[in-house]
């Protein structure tokens, strides 16, 4: 009798403890920025015309109950803005955060509400600066919250779930939208309004989400977050970049004014394979001859900028195939350790 007392003890002891962690589930945090995403219009077909974040990230979450059934999700508004407004001070911050969220066991993944616009430059900027390898998921929307069909809800859902699984680790910061994944680097706005906007031209899509799971392809072999060099802890500003427009017969007033203003580095929009107007390459010869780095990215979509010998000997820096976007971003990191053009160089062929 005592000993079948002990065994149904022990059996219910192991039924809790099952049940137990049956019911676990991953913590995914989400930081909200604003965006379409969080849009509010005045009717439901208006799809232009809304107030970009006007929705908190708590009613966010009570319209798609349905994360919870795969995260313990809790939100945290960290600005309320449309995404043509964020800041390198904003981007910074959203950085420092991210990486003390994901620096607590408790934390399993990350998901950020983002405006469309400049997603990718932060999903990008945080695949520089965040030191986890958990996940980091940027989402948006192309219709308001308010709109017939609005998109969010569902990227939303997705984003989480893909933030709740194991399968995303190491995998770098992602853009999840229309049930796509995309590596941070590659992913790019292609439409102004169409809601299937993104695309990763040349090398595609890291994966897809299928039956709430993230089911991958690919993966990127450039560094990012755990292999970045790139610290940001506590900065509040980084080196003034600016981007010039190359254009036939540009005369470089524009480079001019953007040195006048204290840029500490310019990347060129150039035309075809990296080439620019002789106006602009006779303004930053004697600039580069000085230090001054000017990095040649390219205005067309895809292809890689491939330097001429005399460009090289000029000092010219190649993106490789880093939009112009993305290649500011980087040399401001990189200027953060170094103002050496060979070592900016190796930076740009690493990440």
């Amino acid at each position: 009798m005592k000993l079948r007392k002990t065994l149904l003890a022990l059996s219910a002891v192991a039924a809790m403890t099952f049940a137990g962690s049956a019911m676990a589930l991953p913590s995914v945090k989400i930081l909200a920025t604003g965006g379409t995403i969080a849009g509010s219009a005045a009717k439901a077909t208006d799809t232009t015309g809304y107030k970009a974040g006007a929705i908190g990230i708590q009613t966010l979450i009570d319209a798609v109950p349905q994360m919870k059934d795969y995260a313990e999700v809790s939100g945290e508004q960290v600005v309320s803005i449309s995404s043509n407004n964020v800041t390198t001070e904003i981007r910074l911050k959203l950085a420092n955060r991210v990486n003390e969220l994901l620096a607590d066991p408790k934390v399993d993944g990350v998901v950020i509400t983002h405006g469309t616009d400049s997603i990718e430059e932060t999903a990008y900027f945080l695949n520089l600066t965040v030191k986890s390898d958990k996940p980091v998921v940027l989402v948006g929307a192309m219709r308001p919250a308010t709109a017939i069909s609005a998109d969010g809800p569902m990227n939303l859902l997705e984003a989480v779930q893909a933030a709740a699984s194991p399968k995303m680790k190491g995998q770098g910061v992602t853009i999840i939208m229309n049930n796509r994944i995309g590596a941070a680097r590659e992913t790019t706005k292609f439409n102004t309004s169409n809601v299937d906007t993104f695309r990763a031209p040349e090398y595609g899509w890291l994966g897809v989400m299928s039956q709430a799971e993230p089911v991958f392809y690919r993966t990127t072999t450039r560094r990012h977050t755990t292999k970045s060099e790139f610290d940001v802890t506590g900065m509040t500003e980084l080196p003034r970049v600016d981007i010039i427009y190359a254009v036939a017969g540009d005369d470089a007033k524009l480079a001019e004014a953007a040195v006048k203003a204290g840029a500490k580095g310019l990347v060129s929009a150039s035309m075809g394979n990296c080439s620019i107007p002789n106006g602009q390459e006779a303004f930053y010869e004697p600039m580069m001859a000085k230090g001054f780095p000017v990095v040649l990215s390219e205005h067309v979509p895809t292809g890689e900028c491939v330097l001429r010998p005399d460009a090289i000997k000029k000092g010219f820096i190649s993106s490789g195939n880093l939009n112009p976007k993305k290649a500011r971003l980087l040399l401001q990191l990189a200027l953060t350790k170094t103002q050496d053009i060979k070592e900016i160089q190796r930076i740009f062929n690493e990440y």
